[in-house]
């Protein structure tokens, strides 16, 4: 082997068939100082070569491109309409137990499936949850829920975005809430629930300025209809 970059220097390697390991041929002239040299690269090489094929096979990597598997998108919309029933009878607890599963199959699904169908499953049963953890007056774990469904979806998801102010209403968080409803009415422009509900956001600040009434509503008003 020469040193200088510009000289190229035949020599002469042979590849095992069965290991497929590469060594040097007992041909080659070289000096021992070389023959060392190249033999330690070789032996780095040829270890290299052995790890990669130890390793167990990728499971992560995609198969070839197949339609999504219509049995989980059909259990995912049947639990979801599950927790629709339950929640029309009012067992609220029953209806949160339904979604919750359906959250988890969809989020369940092969990393190749598309990312966007999961986001469209997924909002609208955090923002169900949500409402049944409303009617339960439980407002910390509504409030994570609708933002979770926000989160999945940004735009046309008003009822998510109306879910979590109002929880953070409840809970007395009222700065909190009027920035959330402010960033609500910029997505989702003027809608009626949300600017209905800034005002009353904007009533209680006034109030607690004013050393008023305490801030928290206390009641179920405007929980409106499932997602």
């Amino acid at each position: 082997m020469a040193e200088d970059l510009d000289t190229y220097t035949h020599l002469p390697l042979t590849i095992d068939p069965q290991s497929k390991s590469i060594s040097l041929h007992p041909s080659a002239s070289l000096s021992s100082i070389q023959t060392r040299a190249l033999e330690a690269e070789l032996s780095a090489l040829n270890a290299l070569h052995r790890s990669l094929h130890s390793l167990d096979p990728p499971h992560l990597v995609p198969p070839p491109p197949i339609p999504v598997n219509p049995k989980r998108s059909a259990q995912v919309s049947k639990l979801r309409d599950s927790g629709n029933t339950e929640y029309k009878k009012q067992k609220y607890a029953e209806a949160a137990k339904f979604y919750t599963l359906g959250i988890q199959m969809a989020l369940a699904r092969p990393l190749w499936e598309p990312s966007q169908l999961v986001r469209e499953e997924v909002h609208s049963l955090f923002s169900n949850r949500a409402q049944a953890h409303m009617w339960m007056q439980e407002w910390p774990e509504a409030a994570v829920d609708a933002e979770a469904s926000v989160e999945a979806k940004r735009v046309g998801n008003a009822k998510a975005w109306f879910r979590r102010g109002k929880s953070l209403l409840e809970m007395g968080r009222l700065e909190e809430a009027r920035e959330w409803v402010g960033r609500a009415l910029e997505v989702e422009g003027e809608e009626k629930e949300l600017a209905e509900l800034g005002r009353e956001i904007e009533h209680k600040l006034e109030l607690k300025n004013a050393g008023g009434a305490g801030a928290g509503a206390g009641n179920k008003e405007r929980q409106g209809h499932l997602a």
